[in-house]
């Protein structure tokens, strides 16, 4: 079922919630969709903890935080997420609407599309293991376990070296669900917080955790399910390691995908845009953040926020056809409407 709307953004990172908060002032109602499980993009997968200096107003902020509050800002807008989903088609129509496909089946008929999409969607990076492929998306779960995985009473194998897959065990055997919560990495060493690392500690001090310190090599399998993981030890033996669920947690990439047969003019895989509106050489597709180029261009989040913001005015202009008047949300009774704020009483003199 074809769904008509007037925006669809795509990437839920920084940009394109802000992205969404521009637009929704505009009185534009959009769709978004992000490969990953959860907004704020790159900047939660890979900076989730880490400081940003660099936001104005705000002196000092982790990746979550801000994400966390770009998610307060665009709250009064009634978004529609497409989470944990991949765009797989966008094509023009005749009436010059955009039909943009995705891989979970929805079919957005838009009159506007702004790609957010930063280097590309960012993947999990898989396991390279024979035969494993089969059991994705029901015995092995890339990055997160879904919210409807039954793990009582089962095994579960967490697998990799970062703080990811050391904060995924920790919460696994925190729930006290599981049977069996074993963390695999190829040793006994882990990148992650003190706090996290000292937690990893008590949780294997106290028998609710077990480390695995090996490398896996292949599988086992009996009628059609995943049994056990072939492993070798660092001493060269090899074993077989019994499981019901494996959550790999190795890191994530980024990926162009189809974004380059769309029939957009690109530089070294990059969305070439204009400055007034960072419109794309399609009638209707704009890009912001770090997947467009122009002169000048840096990569900073702040300036995917400018671009946003004239993306924003660029479109629904296009779209109704008239000059929008310039608003402040100080002062703007409408915007204080869509925002779901009183606006202050005018004061008689």
């Amino acid at each position: 079922m074809i769904q008509e709307t007037d925006a669809v953004v795509i990437g839920a990172g920084p940009v394109g919630l802000f992205q969404v908060f521009q637009l929704g002032l505009q009185g534009i109602t959009a769709h978004l969709i992000d490969a990953l499980p959860h907004a704020g993009g790159q900047c939660v997968e890979l900076y989730g903890d880490k400081p940003i200096y660099d936001i104005p107003g705000i002196p000092v902020c982790t990746g979550r935080e801000l994400a966390d509050l770009l998610l307060q800002q665009i709250a009064p807008f009634k978004t529609q997420w497409h989470l944990n989903t991949l765009v797989s088609a966008l094509t023009v129509q005749a009436d010059g609407r955009l039909l943009v496909e995705t891989s979970q089946g929805a079919q957005l008929l838009s009159r506007s599309v702004f790609v957010a999409a930063g280097v590309g969607a960012f993947v999990p990076r898989t396991l390279k293991v024979e035969g494993i492929e089969r059991f994705s998306g029901t015995q092995v779960h890339y990055q997160h376990l879904p919210a409807s995985a039954d793990v009582a009473g089962r095994h579960v194998v967490v697998h990799g070296g970062d703080e990811p897959a050391v904060a995924r065990a920790v919460e696994l055997a925190e729930q006290g669900q599981a049977s069996r919560v074993s963390l695999l990495h190829r040793r006994d060493a882990f990148q992650a917080a003190d706090a996290l690392l000292q937690r990893l500690q008590q949780l294997r001090d106290a028998g609710r955790l077990v480390v695995e310190a090996a490398q896996i090599t292949g599988i086992e399998t009996a009628d059609d399910h995943l049994t056990a993981l072939q492993v070798v030890d660092a001493d060269g033996s090899t074993r077989a390691l019994p499981l019901d669920l494996l959550v790999p947690v190795l890191g994530i990439s980024p990926r162009l995908g189809p974004i380059a047969d769309w029939g957009i003019a690109m530089d070294r895989k990059q969305l070439v845009v204009d400055t007034e509106a960072f419109r794309t050489s399609v009638p209707g597709i704009h890009a912001v953040g770090d997947i467009n180029t122009y002169p000048g261009k840096r990569k900073l989040i702040l300036c995917g926020f400018h671009e946003a913001t004239l993306a924003a005015f660029g479109a629904a202009e296009a779209l109704k056809g008239v000059k929008v008047a310039l608003q402040y949300t100080t002062t703007s009774p409408r915007l204080h409407q869509l925002l779901g704020v009183a606006s202050a009483p005018t004061v008689q003199t």
